[in-house]
């Protein structure tokens, strides 16, 4: 069983390897548009009409992978005193306790947000054409990498973390 449960754990760890060269690729993609449409506002005269929208839209997915991201490593703004005070079986329970109610969330994250995104999809964007679901999409996408990587960190508090 515990073989089972490190092969989840390896395989959360190489998507969150993905997950984090996606993330550099959406800061990179970002920079370029951005800085491509000061030059084109003040240096060329004209500007790009679907840089800012293709901006936000990729900001929209940066924040939902980052904070999957930011969950596995440990890295989300938190309230550690409690956990910190916590010795042994009972910091273990409590840690596994906040995991699930933040597995709570997730889920609904997940549920909703493709909801919403399924209703909002005949919308397209002005700049781009572009249809609105696949902004939205990184509500469930961010939130099942978050449920995922929970999960993981559910069961490292009771395996251990491998070296």
């Amino acid at each position: 069983m515990q073989a089972i449960l490190r092969k989840y754990i390896r395989f959360i760890d190489f998507i969150q390897k993905i997950n984090g060269y996606i993330l550099a690729a959406i800061v990179g993609l970002m920079t370029v548009l951005i800085f491509w449409q000061v030059f084109a506002r003040f240096v060329v005269g004209t500007p790009l009409t679907f840089s800012e929208e293709v901006s936000r839209f990729v900001m929209i997915w940066m924040t939902l992978l980052g904070s999957a991201y930011a969950m596995r490593e440990g890295a989300l703004i938190a309230i550690d005193i409690l956990p910190d005070l916590a010795k042994g079986k009972a910091r273990i329970i409590l840690k596994v306790t906040i995991y699930l109610l933040c597995s709570i969330l997730f889920y609904f994250l997940i549920m909703n947000g493709y909801e919403m995104a399924q209703a909002i999809s005949r919308q397209k964007a002005p700049s781009t054409g572009l249809s609105m679901f696949w902004p939205m999409l990184a509500l469930p996408a961010g939130g099942l990498l978050m449920l995922l990587n929970t999960v993981a960190l559910i069961i490292e508090e009771f395996i251990g973390k491998e070296e």
